[in-house]
């Protein structure tokens, strides 16, 4: 097996940064040993103009179906584990030794020069024998949405003998000249899209390759057109872990939804200006939440809100379940008070970007200490999340089909059990409050639904019955009289005894706490 990766460059930005980025020197042919044979990179041309690195791939198909990782096809088909295209071919086993080989490079890491990693590389790839079975027509169809410009080739069965057709093989050569993908990028399309191509796994397909086609098709694989045809052959047409795979898929779309739009839509009570904003305050807090003469942010004051009851919980060790770009879990490093912080998210994009805010790299070991960031989706539960003070789901909610909300309320409060957990969600109500907000319509696209006060109410009062919860309601932004608040949060405490729960609201208890008095 053989695949060939160039790029060009400039005097400033040599093309010779490609080795580099690869971990491998252009002065050197290096040899690899993987589960299927031996690796061997070397560069054919390397200069500042022009650098091209090889990888070629040595498979022993004898020596796969004595290890017993061959088998496969007909029963009657034993001369075919023997003959066969693997030696020749692109396949998964050529994607397994570009992991292998490469591993630092598809992660898009170089410590060497870790910018030039994050930065689009003109590139060409070519891979003289792709099996292709869908044809020319399906490999463009795979590549082109990923910013490639494709050049698939058919291989003629004999070239003496034209009228026997073309065989299932194909001259691949992928070209984005242009700047658009990095190398990481490049090399998890590849990483992904080989095995697909080929339709076959030469080694045994079990539940970790989920794992492994979610973290390589990152940022792509959740908008790519044929999401459910890569996932089903990348898995071995395994309906299982295919329909695990894109029930995650579907929440990572939902996760890397425009944050921005979110933002706009939830900051337009600050952007009517200083005056409406001032009287807002006015009427919900007394007239103080207006800073400096600026608005506040609903963004900002949920935020507050949020702090303010793990505050009164006395919560020290914390979860962010959906924590996005890490904006919460910034300010809770702040305060000393919280000992250990965890963020969870299902999108790697938005757990990258939260690193990035909160300098984890660069961030001093006993401050490193109290923080960490991991992948997990909330649909399902998970062992990593038992044993914290408490949970924060903000604005997460909403963004789950309503089918799929029992596995949350369950991975959450009867698996996870934090001792108290809130959960924020937008009050419908108050949309009528925002003229930039078509009547109607939710405050983004990717909403699933929008809650009024009373929906909300009896949903959390349902999760509390069940789960072993009290719980009571705190309005977040100015208080509406006639709509209620922007934003509405339940704070859940674990009751003392299993018996059914009591709702109450902040008000509530305030009365009932002067009464005794």
């Amino acid at each position: 097996m053989f695949l060939t990766i160039t790029t060009t460059g400039t005097p400033e930005r040599p093309a010779t940064d490609l080795g580099f980025l690869l971990h491998k020197h252009p002065g050197k042919a290096q040899a690899f040993s993987t589960s299927y044979g031996q690796a061997h990179v070397f560069y054919p041309e390397a200069s500042d103009a022009c650098c091209t690195a090889a990888l070629l791939l040595e498979v022993d198909p004898v020596a796969l179906v004595r290890r017993g990782k061959g088998r496969g096809g007909a029963p009657d088909a034993a001369l075919a584990q023997y003959v066969n295209d693997r030696p020749y071919a692109a396949s998964s086993l050529l994607a397994v030794a570009l992991s292998g080989v490469f591993s630092s490079a598809l992660r898009g890491v170089c410590k060497a020069l870790p910018e030039r990693a994050a930065q689009p590389l003109p590139l060409r790839v070519e891979v003289p024998a792709l099996p292709a079975r869908g044809g020319p027509d399906l490999v463009r169809a795979l590549f082109e949405p990923l910013g490639w410009t494709v050049a698939a080739e058919p291989v003629p069965l004999d070239e003496r003998f034209p009228e026997w057709g073309d065989s299932r093989y194909v001259r691949l050569v992928l070209d984005a000249a242009d700047g658009v993908l990095t190398l990481g990028e490049a090399l998890r399309h590849l990483y992904v899209l080989l095995p697909v191509l080929d339709d076959a796994k030469h080694y045994w397909v079990s539940a970790d390759e989920v794992d492994k086609l979610l973290r390589a098709g990152d940022g792509w694989l959740a908008d790519h057109p044929e999401q459910k045809l890569i996932t089903s052959r990348y898995l071995a047409r395994r309906w299982s872990l295919t329909r695990e795979a894109m029930e995650r898929l579907e929440l990572v779309r939902l996760a890397d939804a425009d944050d921005t739009a979110v933002e706009d839509i939830d900051n337009a009570v600050a952007d009517e200006g200083p005056e409406a904003e001032r009287s807002d305050d006015a009427a919900a807090d007394g007239g103080a939440d207006a800073r400096d003469g600026k608005p506040v942010s609903l963004a900002v004051r949920r935020r507050e809100a949020i702090l303010a009851a793990l505050g009164e919980a006395g919560a020290a060790r914390v979860l962010d379940l959906g924590c996005g770009q890490g904006q919460l879990v910034q300010a809770l490093l702040k305060d000393t008070r919280y000992k250990e912080i965890v963020g969870v998210d299902v999108s790697m994009r938005a757990l990258t970007v939260a690193a990035r805010r909160l300098k984890l790299e660069r961030m001093g070991e006993r401050r490193a200490e109290r923080v960490s960031l991991f992948q997990s989706s909330l649909a399902y539960t998970d062992k990593r999340l038992k044993g914290y003070d408490a949970a924060v789901l903000s604005e997460v909610i909403e963004h789950v089909d309503p089918e799929r909300l029992p596995a949350l309320e369950y991975a959450v409060f009867g698996s996870a059990r934090p001792r108290t957990v809130l959960v924020t969600t937008p009050n419908v109500e108050y949309n009528v409050r925002w003229e930039s907000l078509p009547a109607g319509h939710v405050r983004h696209g990717d909403h699933r639904f929008e809650w009024n006060r009373a929906e909300f109410r009896a949903w959390a009062d349902g999760v509390a019955r069940q789960h072993g919860y009290t719980v009571e309601f705190v309005p977040v932004g100015p208080d509406d009289p006639e709509v209620g608040p922007p934003t509405q949060m339940a704070v859940f405490t674990q009751a003392e005894t299993s018996t059914p729960t009591r709702t109450r609201t902040r008000d509530d208890r305030s009365a009932k706490e002067a009464k005794a008095a």
